[in-house]
């Protein structure tokens, strides 16, 4: 259980400018969505992901590593890092069976396989949007087991985006059409808290020393 006392107190060493941010940004944050990339080769690629769900307010992401190992391009990602959750897999069944459990249908985005354009998804579900591989995209077990599949409309010679390019059309369009229903998709009091009290401590080089001297002084 959260401890309220300690938050306010780590707070108490942060600028009302920001803590005036957090709350702002606090509130545009869900969980209604998530995204998943699968050994996506290019590093910058993973990053630009990770960018693109703090953007539109995406909270977690998740990140396959059956064949390539990520690490963060710092550069790329712009400190997303230290505002989104990763979540790390070292196979994909067990990314779909966390997501699936968790209540989300899994949507395998694909330009193939009579996928939903993106104009007709249906935003109310909660929904895990994976990405694939550069040049392979998605891989079997995602195709099979996807509970829909969705692509982006074009017109042009090419028939596929860039990942990260992908990401961001498609988080911007379904979280502003989720924020025009009825559905709840903000984050709970207690996930709010929580990150708060990450973010406090990511903001505060030393917040276990000031921790260590909170609990010292109860």
């Amino acid at each position: 259980m959260m401890d309220i006392k300690l938050l306010e107190y780590l707070e108490s060493f942060l600028t009302p400018r920001r803590l005036e941010l957090y709350t702002k940004v606090l509130d545009e944050r869900t969980n209604h969505f998530t995204v998943a990339v699968e050994d996506v080769y290019q590093l910058h690629n993973t990053s630009a992901v990770m960018r693109s769900c703090d953007v539109f307010g995406v909270q977690n992401i998740h990140v396959i590593e059956e064949v390539n190992q990520k690490r963060i391009d710092r550069e790329i990602a712009m400190g997303a890092q230290k505002w989104v959750d990763i979540n790390r897999y070292s196979t994909t069944k067990e990314c779909i069976s966390n997501l699936k459990t968790k209540g989300y249908q899994i949507v395998a985005t694909t330009p193939h396989d009579h996928s939903v354009e993106l104009m007709d998804f249906d935003v109310t579900k909660p929904s895990a949007f994976f990405f694939g591989k550069e040049v392979e995209g998605l891989s079997d077990i995602v195709l099979e087991e996807a509970d829909t599949k969705l692509h982006i409309p074009m017109v042009g010679f090419t028939e596929s985006l860039n990942i990260s390019v992908s990401a961001a059309i498609i988080l911007q369009h379904v979280t502003s059409m989720l924020k025009k229903t009825d559905v709840h998709w903000q984050l709970s009091r207690e996930e709010k808290l929580q990150k708060r009290m990450d973010w406090a401590k990511k903001a505060i080089k030393s917040h276990k020393q000031i921790i260590e001297r909170y609990h010292g002084t109860k």
